[in-house]
């Protein structure tokens, strides 16, 4: 490419396409409450007709929505909200088996699905959901497993 391109470039006056970022295909999940069909039908239509959106897909019992497409996140969840009125945010649980402690306070949460507990990649949970050395090294003291543990009997 020769400098008079480059300069034609950059006073081009007409708005190509291909400056414009293209948005990626991703898979948003959401927690919605929905107790009934009603429900489940009116957090389905807020979404199917949004701009970028290739499938939807809602689970009553478990409180999840699943959007796939060319969307925002942030969009998504707005528009979820301000269409149905109801308390709306992204999917905060991940399977009980990818968190080191899954009961551990601030991870464990009633309100999850089965077989899932609140993610621990928030700052202020995190520290809850780690043992610290020392925790470690007192309850590993008196442990069976560990030849070199005190023996008071």
């Amino acid at each position: 490419m020769g400098v008079l391109d480059h300069v034609s470039d950059l006073f081009d006056c007409s708005h190509s396409s291909k400056h414009r970022k293209r948005k990626q295909l991703q898979t948003v999940e959401i927690k919605v409450k929905m107790d009934c069909e009603g429900c489940e039908r009116k957090v389905k239509k807020s979404v199917e007709g949004m701009k970028g959106v290739t499938q939807v897909d809602v689970e009553r019992k478990a409180s999840k929505l699943t959007v796939v497409g060319y969307v925002d996140p942030k969009k998504v969840v707005a528009r979820v909200a301000h269409r149905t009125g109801k308390k709306v945010e992204l999917w905060p649980y991940v399977p009980y088996d990818v968190v080191a402690h899954p009961y551990a306070p601030g991870v464990y949460d009633k309100k999850a699905p089965a077989g899932y507990v609140r993610n621990a990649e928030d700052p202020q949970v995190s520290h809850l959901a780690r043992a610290s050395s020392t925790e470690v090294r007192y309850t590993t003291a008196f442990s069976d497993e560990n030849p070199a543990a005190c023996s008071v009997m």
